[in-house]
């Protein structure tokens, strides 16, 4: 039988993650392991703190393993050596490591001898969602020496890099996510998809074919953590109702996500006595068509990256409300593809709302311009075409490949 020699095999790429779970940077890795071409790259994932087994299903490739550092709470010095010792046997050509949770892990890439280490940003956390606390950008710059490429999500975060981080701009290669577009498309559902793991189901919305047509439902996806401010939403709703009598059993919103943020909504969503308008419905993996039962989209964060979710209600022709921050208003074109407003400005949110409530033009308009918008510019074709240019960069200036790695061993 015909053996290729090692340097017509396929790139091997090892990603690193702190944990491969429901979220917007996991869901892009997923997207980015299934659709470049598997003659070309092959694919490992590495996880800092382990894996949730149903979304790993989301791999199509069967060729592509999932490891878990396994990492203790707190300092682990153990881990660094386990991944050292898991770059040795698996012999990636390129480590890309995301975010500030595996950014120092690149030393241990060099340490190891990998020749093409990249480092993606994908935004910030509730402790730093400016990405300017002096120890995270002290841990960053030290990093600086033993990475050769930057892809930040947005613009924003690649002048972040520049102003605050100190990368030099020639070493920055900007990528926005990109979507599925036949997956993600307009159209709404029938038949009620919720219960599975939500608090209830949505009354008199798409969820459940839409029985009445003049409610409208309000919706976001995402992790539920503070920095994404899903409370802001619930007060906004409350807000409303106080001051809009007539809209009783006229507006919902469904929350989809989980995280550590969930127990302290559910509490918020009995205190602010929304439990009638109001599903938390917990991780979900029906994603479009959850999206097609929604009228309106919103995400409230304190910062973003570039955000998959709006990306995707884009693309399943919703209007989005977005607070202006981060990545949002590259994303999101105010009276055009949805409506924006300063993030400490609650009364502005609600006018948001309530325009939507309101003006059923404007979410149709709204929503087909940002359909529109996302199959222009936002398709997943480009997202791989600008991937697959930037690994096979990294392969043109590297040295001498390593020799095939061990393919028998099993995810663990």
């Amino acid at each position: 039988m015909e053996t290729r020699s090692i340097s017509a095999r396929p790139t091997l790429v090892a990603h690193v993650v702190y944990r491969l779970d429901f979220g917007g940077l996991e869901n892009g890795l997923v997207n980015l392991i299934n659709g470049l071409p598997a003659d070309q790259f092959d694919h490992v994932v590495v996880c800092l703190a382990g894996f949730n087994a149903e979304f790993r299903s989301r791999i199509r490739r069967d060729d592509v393993r999932v490891f878990s550092l396994e990492k203790r709470p707190g300092k682990d010095p153990g881990m660094y050596v386990r991944f050292w010792r898991l770059l040795r046997r698996l012999r990636p050509d390129i480590v890309h490591t995301r975010n500030l949770g595996t950014v120092d892990l690149q030393w241990v890439a060099w340490l190891a001898g990998i020749q093409g280490r990249i480092h993606g940003e994908h935004g910030w956390d509730a402790r730093d969602p400016s990405g300017k606390v002096r120890k995270d950008l002290w841990i960053r710059r030290g990093c600086m020496p033993v990475i050769h490429r930057y892809v930040p999500m947005s613009k924003d975060i690649g002048r972040w890099l520049a102003a605050e981080v100190g990368v030099p701009p020639p070493r920055i290669r900007q990528i926005y996510s990109g979507v599925d577009t036949l997956s993600f498309r307009p159209g709404r559902c029938g038949g009620p998809p919720v219960p599975a793991g939500s608090d209830r189901p949505i009354r008199g919305s798409g969820v459940t074919g839409r029985a009445h047509e003049h409610v409208v439902t309000f919706g976001t996806v995402g992790r539920l953590d503070p920095v994404k401010q899903q409370s802001v939403m619930l007060q906004a709703l409350r807000s409303i109702l106080d001051a809009r009598p007539d809209l009783k059993d006229r507006v919902k919103l469904i929350i989809v996500g989980d995280g550590p943020a969930a127990r302290d909504l559910r509490d918020l969503v009995r205190a602010l006595r929304l439990e009638s308008e109001v599903t938390l419905s917990g991780a979900r993996s029906d994603i479009p068509t959850l999206l097609r039962s929604m009228d309106v989209f919103m995400l409230t964060s304190l910062n973003e990256g570039i955000s998959n979710t709006i990306l995707e209600a884009m693309s399943s022709g919703l209007p989005v409300i977005a607070s202006r921050v981060g990545g949002n208003p590259e994303l999101v074109v105010d009276g055009v593809t949805g409506l924006t407003y300063p993030v400490d400005a609650p009364a502005a949110l609600e006018r948001a709302m309530l325009r939507y409530v309101d003006d059923p033009d404007a979410r149709t308009t709204h929503g087909d311009a940002a359909r529109a918008t996302v199959v222009r510019d936002f398709s997943l074709d480009a997202m791989m075409a600008r991937y697959a240019d930037l690994y096979r960069e990294m392969m043109a200036s590297s040295g001498p490949r390593a020799a095939p790695v061990d393919r028998s061993h099993p995810d663990r």
